[in-house]
């Protein structure tokens, strides 16, 4: 084997070095994107109108509501590697206990164990990705993002 020039060295180096660089910025970029906390909106204004067909404007930090409705939801994620159901349980708009219901996934458990006290911790399905378990994550998060939706709506 022919041995390779010193700039042909440097110049690979160099380019490789560029585009490890650039993923890096690019998906750094991406985390700074994601909301901390995704249970909870800011505040925004509301009307209302009052006996005398006046729309008064309301601000939602003075006005008790809630965004979840309180109960224990049923959640479905599901993936070419299999599926996850969790049940989220909601009091007074906070996550107050996941669980893993059923695990049909591909891979094991294990994987994803200690995600529900994340859920509980961000209060917020956007769970961090496991390294090796991506497709359990994505079904997890799903579930658990299924079952905040489910809330919503009830």
């Amino acid at each position: 084997m022919a041995k390779m020039k010193k700039k042909w060295v440097v110049l690979c180096s160099t380019a490789i070095a560029a585009v490890y660089t650039a993923g890096y910025w690019a998906t750094e970029s991406d985390k700074s994107n994601i909301p901390v906390n995704a249970v909870y909106s800011s505040p925004s204004a509301t009307s209302s109108t009052s006996g005398s067909g006046t729309a008064q404007v309301l601000d939602s930090q003075s006005q008790v509501s809630s965004k979840y409705n309180d109960g224990t939801y049923v959640g479905m994620g599901s993936n070419r590697r299999g599926t996850i159901q969790v049940s989220v349980a909601i009091e007074n708009d906070r996550i107050t206990d996941v669980e893993i219901s059923d695990f049909a996934m591909h891979y094991s458990i294990d994987d994803v164990v200690g995600m529900p006290d994340e859920v509980l911790q961000i209060q917020s399905a956007n769970v961090e990705n496991v390294s090796g378990a991506t497709y359990s994550t994505r079904a997890f998060s799903d579930a658990v993002q299924d079952a905040l939706d489910q809330a919503l709506r009830a």
